[in-house]
């Protein structure tokens, strides 16, 4: 449930391993918050030194109900998809994925990466009347709406921030903006009363209206702001604002499957799995020219999975 006040509520990240290669440090869903809005999924990764780490080789796997949001701060990589989508992406270019009722897709550092490699990977729910939709074309935005002001430069990824509108698709009302400010300098920014917001430090500390939020934490921020000033201390500063309308729907979230009840994500795992690695997964296609088996889900817990 959304907190209708103003809080923060610190959340720590845990480690998680992606693929055969990446760690990275989840942040939602966690134990104390599963979702801010419809942002349902929020993985931070690296700086990593990818000639030590292998670096990003995560093989063919699926999605259902979901858009997958990508944003790079440092490095490169490449998306492929069973739509026949082949991107590169690049820090402060945006990247979406509309899964609808199944895609599924790659994701690896290609061989002339740069060394260092370190970025965010998210999930927006998608609501009951767009989560059966077939998966849409792959959404790549070079530019992105924003401003800059008194040593602070604010990019709005998806939806909309002081009058500044992402182009990037949207089903439910939200918001997600990066924030990076100057050694000492700070930023006010309007927001809804009626969203809730949570906000990520990258690298360095961040203060929210005067506190501080110690870097790769999270903080949720409840309902009821009308504006928020992020600020750095003495050295550079990112911060990556997290907002929408509370999300009223219950879901289920299981492996890389968005459901409504468990006996969805049984059907969806089977989809995908059918027999084993010699299965066509009709439902989600197949990444054509990736040169490796797809990821098999893993196995249902032995209780029903309960919608939250």
């Amino acid at each position: 449930m959304s907190t209708n006040s103003t809080v923060h509520e610190y959340l720590e990240p845990r480690d998680v391993l992606i693929g055969r290669t990446t760690h990275v440090r989840r942040l939602l869903p966690h134990k104390e918050r599963r979702k801010i809005g419809a942002w349902v999924f929020l993985d931070h990764y690296g700086p990593d030194d990818i000639k030590e780490t292998g670096g990003m080789w995560v093989p063919p796997h699926p999605h259902t109900g979901l858009q997958t949001v990508t944003w790079l701060f440092e490095g490169l990589g490449r998306h492929t998809d069973s739509l026949g989508s082949d991107q590169l992406i690049r820090p402060g270019q945006l990247n979406v994925m509309t899964a609808g009722h199944g895609i599924c897709h790659a994701e690896v550092s290609p061989e002339d990466a740069p060394v260092t490699l370190h970025g965010l990977q998210l999930w927006v729910v998608l609501p009951d009347s767009a989560r059966d939709s077939a998966p849409a074309d792959f959404t790549h935005l070079a530019e992105l709406p924003g401003w800059e002001a008194d040593g602070a430069r604010v990019t709005v990824l998806v939806g909309d921030l002081a009058g500044h509108a992402s182009p990037a698709p949207a089903y439910t009302p939200l918001v997600g903006a990066e924030v990076r400010l100057e050694a000492g300098a700070s930023v006010e920014v309007e927001l809804r009363e009626d969203f809730e917001y949570g906000v990520l430090a990258v690298g360095a500390e961040v203060g929210i209206d005067g506190d501080p939020l110690s870097a790769q934490r999270l903080s949720y921020l409840g309902q009821g702001r009308s504006t928020l000033r992020l600020s750095a201390g003495s050295e550079p500063a990112i911060a990556v604002l997290l907002g929408g309308e509370p999300f009223a729907e219950d879901i289920v979230m299981w492996w890389n499957f968005i459901g409504r009840s468990h006996d969805e994500i049984v059907e969806q795992r089977e989809a995908w799995n059918g027999s084993g690695l010699e299965h066509v997964p009709e439902r989600f296609g197949r990444v054509a020219d990736f040169e490796g088996d797809r990821l098999l889900a893993p196995p249902l817990p032995n209780t029903r999975l309960k919608p939250r």
